[in-house]
């Protein structure tokens, strides 16, 4: 029996850019499923403890950076550590990727998604201004017209908020988050233990 994988992000973290195409393979190698959750971590943090980057101590801010540097060098993902449009409005962007995957297009959610992660992390682009998320959206060979209006219903971004209600029942409380078997691994650092875990099942 296959496995599945429900992948809660923030569509502006560097730590889910850079597991993005990983979880991808991991998922296809072990024929498991995958969901992708673009929550509203702006709630999920004082949810369970976190601080959003700003007022997260400069020792702490210091180390991310240098962290940023390691795994860039690492995995070899071209990488902005500071790019022009971080952090910016994640919200058009991650109520595409949920029009897309209520519409039942749950690979063409994560390929928007992930596109739209490279394009801030990698080509210095502006996620949530209009003209560049339509072209971002024809990238990856969607209507970008159609998934803009999917995504202005009412009914998406009402289902982020449930979405982000149940990631805190689930105590995701941070990007990216692995859960399988309602087991929760937190950090594209923590992939060799997904992969365990899917070669186990």
């Amino acid at each position: 029996m296959s496995r599945h994988i429900d992948y809660y992000v923030s569509l502006m973290s560097p730590w889910t850019y850079l597991g993005s195409a990983r979880i991808e393979a991991l998922a296809a190698k072990h024929g498991a499923t995958l969901t992708i959750w673009p929550v509203d971590f702006s709630q999920v943090f004082p949810a369970s403890g976190g601080l959003p980057l700003p007022k997260r101590a400069p020792q702490r801010q210091a180390y991310r950076m240098m962290e940023l540097k390691r795994w860039r060098d690492h995995l070899g993902v071209p990488i902005n550590l500071q790019p022009k449009h971080f952090p910016g409005n994640e919200l058009p962007a991650a109520k595409c990727v949920i029009a897309l995957r209520e519409k039942g297009d749950g690979a063409g959610a994560i390929r928007l998604a992930h596109a739209v992660l490279r394009g801030v992390w990698e080509e210095e682009k502006d996620a949530a201004d209009l003209p560049t998320l339509e072209a971002i959206i024809r990238s990856v060979g969607l209507d970008a017209a159609q998934v803009l209006a999917m995504s202005q219903a009412p009914e998406i971004a009402a289902r982020r908020e449930r979405d982000t209600k149940r990631a805190i029942e689930r105590g995701v409380f941070g990007a990216p988050s692995y859960v399988i078997d309602g087991e929760i691994f937190w950090g594209q650092d923590r992939l060799d233990f997904v992969a365990r875990k899917l070669a186990a099942g």
